[in-house]
């Protein structure tokens, strides 16, 4: 008897996705023969040239003529009067882009037949290009691409709500264009699509058993096996997956030339057994051609691995999950863990259990495992895996039913007297866990953290800073001896305590403080982290504070270089940065760019993160105080009014901005000459600040200053003595030695205003004694114009212009 060989007849796969004739053969790969030519008309449409070609049809680019003149796509069926198959899966496509509708989804414009009765439609043409190309030639950073990404996904979950799976999704199906400089992803060729209603409702599915449909590469396992039958749209998850690796990595997770003159069946069963490497172990694999695919992503290859190492491996590998019950269910799942990444949120991708690996491994290796001794060992293992990953769950339980009594226990409040009339605030929610979260969680250091730090975010977003600060002390003690001192979460902790330290003013602690985190992050984390850029934004007003413009300037440029870099121009945080580059511009006078630079991000801010945002707000608040500057007040009171009607709407009258709002605004009325206007935002300011932070904090000194020049410009000269008075009594007292300077110089300011010039000369007489050399702001000053006749007047500049010459270093 003749012996044959057991390979023989088996089918092939070859890499470009033809089947050789015995295999099931790939629908978008097949012959087509030539239907038209150039310059041949279909219907209104006059063809121009062939975009291409595949097994069901020819793709033309056609010139409509009227009523709208524009360039379009023509799908033209090949052989679409003889092949019924061929005809029913043009109209799938045909109705299945009809349906949709969505900004990253090709329109369908038109349909209909030639005169010799074969069908075509009309398409949007899209000049564009494969994503990877466009992300490549663009060199985008891995979070714009993650961006372009997000909407890719949200166009091939509305394909699914209409029923609709691709089946095809690879770059060349994704083409980017840009409309107004912005990529814009567009979904093409559902020429191999599926409906989902039809399979549903016991219809015909177009696709007979045994045939496979697809690209090798980025088809998923159960779509390439031709014996599976019942492919749903996580098969499309699995390529927009594959996109994703390809998108990071710029490799293939398999690459399909190794399959070249393969068995078909052993390439299928590679795909539906072996994991492919994770994105940044095939980076850290091949240095020679990591480095030019991480520096088409902005960045060098060490760097790349690290930003895919942990959540983006992890989004990938689900997203590429064999077993399809563990893939995400859908595109927008997938599109939503990208975002929570983007956002530096929790991710729902988790690294699979050990006891699902293991079940993995007895798959890939049943005969092995079939052996007696071989299964013993595996159940003593799985057991001792169950009761460590019992203990786990038990311990983990614990810890949430502690959390979660915490939290209860946080909002009651069990005598009424504890709360302002009928009602509890935010405020004595937090004051009282900050006092109870010590004595609720002891053995729980980390829990202990992790709520204190988000207690002292809360206190941050109320303007209530000490509090934060004080609170982020502890955070960051209890990270450094659990975690260690270069733990991200402690260094993340480090920096948003030096933020705390500076807004509730403690400028050159926080400068020292914020420059040894810098230091720390950039070698630990790297110079592109996003903890270390927000350290960075935080070092620019630590600079600025402490009257260093010029270097924070210099420090801002180059932060918003790497923020534009990394995250976008667009991005919240990078705008965040333009906006403190804007400050420092303001404080050395050059007005023009930053109000430019104001206009810019409110502009952008209003577009992208709505006009009720928080960001939003502070942004009208700097543009309104850089017009200030200027002397624009009537465009600033405009501002400012609806600044401060948001302000006290969305975020409460006592919070920080408002009352940095209603200051400004007063300023404005009291620079216009509407002083009962001024009076009146004064004194809530005053009222407000004695209320929040006491009678005799900096802030509240300063305004009562403020509100006895406007008494003065009324002619109230008894009502702004007494007022100053009490102001510098108090700056006096808490050893305030500029706010007591500037109080006399204000103080001097009123006597003027209210014609008493001998006062007024003592008053800056004073002032000057005390540390007010400032020459040019006293010879300038409109208030003291009465003075400037008095013989008086030009010696005690001279006076305030020597003590300031004697204060240069020599």
């Amino acid at each position: 008897m003749e012996r044959k060989d057991p390979e023989a007849g088996r089918p092939t796969l070859d890499p470009s996705g033809r089947s050789d004739p015995a295999s099931p053969p790939f629908e978008t790969s097949g012959p087509a023969n030539s239907a038209a030519g150039e310059n041949d008309s279909v219907g209104p449409y006059r063809l121009l040239h062939k975009l291409g070609e595949g097994g069901m049809g020819q793709v033309w680019l056609a010139e409509q003529a009227s009523p709208v003149k524009r360039l379009v796509a023509l799908k033209l069926i090949l052989g679409g009067r003889f092949s019924q198959d061929a005809l029913a899966r043009f109209h799938l496509e045909q109705q299945a882009l009809a349906m949709m509708e969505h900004p990253s989804i090709a329109k369908v414009f038109d349909a209909g037949t030639t005169t010799d009765g074969q069908p075509y439609f009309v398409m949007e043409y899209v000049p564009g290009e494969p994503i990877t190309d466009y992300c490549d030639r663009k060199r985008l950073s891995i979070a714009q691409r993650l961006e372009l990404l997000v909407r890719v996904c949200e166009g091939v979950q509305h394909a699914h709500q209409k029923a609709i799976m691709h089946r095809d999704l690879k770059p060349s199906n994704i083409l980017v264009v840009e409309t107004d400089g912005r990529p814009t992803p567009r979904i093409i060729d559902f020429g191999t699509a599926k409906s989902l209603s039809s399979q549903s409702s016991g219809g015909a599915t177009l696709t007979g058993v045994g045939r496979m449909v697809g690209t090798p590469g980025y088809i998923s396992p159960e779509q390439a096996d031709p014996a599976i039958v019942d492919v749903d749209t996580r098969a499309d998850v699995y390529s927009l997956g594959v996109v994703l690796y390809e998108l990071l990595s710029g490799y293939l997770p398999f690459d399909p030339n190794q399959w070249q003159g393969k068995n078909f069946w052993d390439a299928v069963r590679q795909l539906k057994e072996e994991d492919p490497p994770r994105p940044s172990t095939k980076v850290a694999s091949d240095t020679k051609l990591s480095t030019p695919a991480a520096g088409n992503r902005q960045t060098e290859a060490p760097q790349l691995v690290s930003m895919l190492r942990g959540d983006l491996d992890w989004i990938t590998a689900r997203a590429l999950e064999k077993d399809r019950e563990r893939r995400y269910g859908t595109p927008a799942e997938l599109a939503a863990d990208i975002r929570r990444f983007l956002a530096h949120e929790p991710i729902v991708a988790r690294p699979p259990s050990r006891a699902y690996r293991i079940r993995k491994y007895v798959q890939r290796h049943k005969i092995g495992v079939a052996a007696g001794v071989a299964l013993v060992v595996l159940l003593v293992t799985f057991a001792l895996l169950q009761s460590v990953n019992l203990r786990r769950v038990t311990r983990e339980r614990d810890r949430a039913d502690r959390v979660t009594q915490f939290m209860v226990g946080l909002f009651k409040v069990s005598n009424p007297s504890q709360a302002r009339g009928n009602t509890v605030t935010a405020r004595e929610i937090l004051d009282k866990g900050a006092k109870d979260i010590e004595a609720g969680l002891t053995g729980e250091p980390q829990v202990q953290a992790d709520l204190m730090r988000a207690m002292a975010q809360s206190y941050d977003g109320l303007g209530l800073y000490s509090r934060a600060r004080d609170l982020m002390h502890q955070v960051f003690d209890i990270q450094r001896s659990t975690l260690g001192p270069h733990d991200r979460k402690t260094l993340e902790s480090m920096s948003f305590l030096g933020s705390t330290m500076l807004s509730s003013g403690q400028s050159t602690e926080a400068l020292k403080w914020l420059q040894d985190t810098l230091s720390i992050q950039q070698k630990v984390l790297g110079p592109k982290d996003h903890d270390t850029l927000t350290t960075r934004r935080y070092l620019c007003d630590a600079l600025y504070a402490e009257s260093n413009f010029q270097n924070a300037e210099h420090f801002a440029r180059e932060t918003l270089a790497l923020d534009n870099q990394v995250l976008g121009p667009e991005n919240p945080e990078t705008l965040d940065t333009m906006s403190r580059l804007a400050e420092t511009l303001e404080l050395q006078a050059h007005y023009p760019e930053a109000e430019k630079l104001n206009r810019e991000v409110l502009d952008t801010e209003r577009r992208t993160l709505g006009a009720d945002d928080p960001a939003t707000l502070q942004s009208m608040d700097s543009l309104a105080k850089v017009l200030i500057e200027e002397g624009n007040y009537s465009r600033a009171e405009t501002i400012l009014n609806q600044a401060l009607t948001l302000d006290r709407r969305i975020l409460g009258a006592e919070h920080a901005h408002t009352l940095d709002a209603l200051g400004n605004l007063a300023y404005v009325h009291l620079k216009e000459g509407k002083y009962p206007e001024a009076e009146t935002l004064y004194r809530e300011l005053v009222d407000t600040e004695a209320r929040m932070n006491g009678p005799e904090s900096i802030d509240n000194v300063a305004d009562m200053e403020e509100l006895a020049v406007t008494y003065a410009r009324q002619g109230r000269y008894r009502d702004a003595s007494q007022l100053f008075h009490q102001a510098i009594d108090i700056t006096e007292k808490n050893k305030e030695t500029s706010l007591t300077n500037i109080g006399w110089y204000n103080f001097a300011c009123a006597a003027a205003i209210a014609g008493r010039r001998d006062e007024a000369f003592d008053y800056l007489h004073e002032a000057i004694s005390r540390g007010f050399v400032y020459p040019d702001a006293i010879s300038t000053d409109r208030d003291l114009t009465s003075l400037h006749s008095d013989p008086r007047f030009a010696p005690i500049v001279e006076e305030a212009r020597a003590r300031a010459a004697a204060l240069q270093p020599k």
